[in-house]
C-alpha cells in the first residue's frame, strides 16, 4: 500500500495533519490552529536566519529534514542535539562570537510545516498560520526518518550525516550572514568601495581543533 502524503490526503480539517505527523512519522503533536511538532522527543532542530541557512544547504547537501517560518530556517537534528550545540560551538572555536543560531529541544515546539494544499478554514489570499511553515527538503516517512538525522560524532551513525559538519557550518554561514548585514547599504553615507575595508577579508577562517577524544568517540 502506498504511503499517503498529505498533499495526496487533502485533509478536510487541521486535525487531519497531525494525525499524518503521529501515524506517518511518529512525531508527537500538540495544538491545532496551527498544529505544533514537540521537540526533544524524535528530534530536536538548529534555528537560524533563512539567508544564512540556505548557504549552509549550498555547502552541506546532505542534512536531514530542513523547513523554513518567516525569516528563520529550521535543521532537524538527533534528538540530544539542542543540548550538544554550546559545546560544540565552543570547541570549534565559535563560543565567545556572536551568532544568530540557536537549538531547541526537550520542552520546546515549532509550527508543523504545512505542504502547499490549502487548510480547510482559509480562503483565497488569507494566509493560515499553518502556512507560515513550509519544507525545503521534507521527510521521508518511508524509510524512517530518526536514522538520517544529522547526529553527533564524526561519521555519525550509519548514513546520517555529521553534526559537527553541520554546526560548523551554520556558526559560519551565520556570522557571515551577521558581517554582511552590517555593511554599508551602496549609496550610504560611509559606503566603501568594492573591495575596501572588507571585514570578512579580515576575518580569520575558522578551522576546528584536533579532534577531541570526546566527539571522536560520539555519544
Amino acid at each position: 500500500m502506498p504511503l499517503m502524503t498529505p498533499e495526496a490526503a487533502a485533509p478536510a480539517t487541521r486535525g487531519a495533519w497531525a494525525q499524518w505527523y503521529e501515524n506517518e512519522l511518529g512525531w508527537p503533536t500538540t495544538g491545532s490552529d496551527p498544529v505544533e511538532l514537540l521537540t526533544g522527543v524524535r528530534f530536536d532542530v538548529l534555528e537560524l536566519p533563512a539567508d544564512a541557512g540556505f548557504a549552509v544547504l549550498r555547502r552541506v547537501p546532505r542534512t536531514g529534514p530542513v523547513a523554513v517560518e518567516g525569516p528563520w530556517m529550521r535543521l532537524w537534528v538527533a534528538a540530544g542535539g539542542a543540548d550538544e550545540l554550546p559545546g560544540l560551538l565552543d570547541w570549534l572555536e565559535w563560543g565567545d562570537i556572536p551568532l544568530d543560531l540557536t537549538a531547541i529541544g526537550a520542552g520546546g515546539r515549532i509550527t508543523a510545516p504545512c505542504p502547499s494544499s490549502r487548510p480547510s478554514g482559509t480562503t483565497r489570499g488569507e494566509r493560515g498560520p499553518q502556512e507560515a511553515a513550509v519544507w525545503l527538503r521534507p521527510p521521508e516517512p518511508g524509510g524512517g526518518v530518526e536514522p538520517t538525522l544529522p547526529v553527533a560524532g564524526f561519521g555519525g551513525d550509519g548514513d546520517a550525516p555529521d553534526l559537527v559538519r553541520l554546526v560548523g557550518a551554520a556558526a559560519t554561514e551565520c556570522h557571515r550572514a551577521r558581517l554582511v548585514r552590517a555593511r554599508p547599504v551602496p549609496g550610504q553615507r560611509g559606503a566603501r568601495r568594492a573591495g575596501e575595508g572588507d571585514p570578512l577579508s579580515r576575518w580569520p577562517s575558522r578551522t576546528p581543533r584536533a579532534q577531541s577524544p570526546e566527539h571522536a568517540r560520539g555519544r
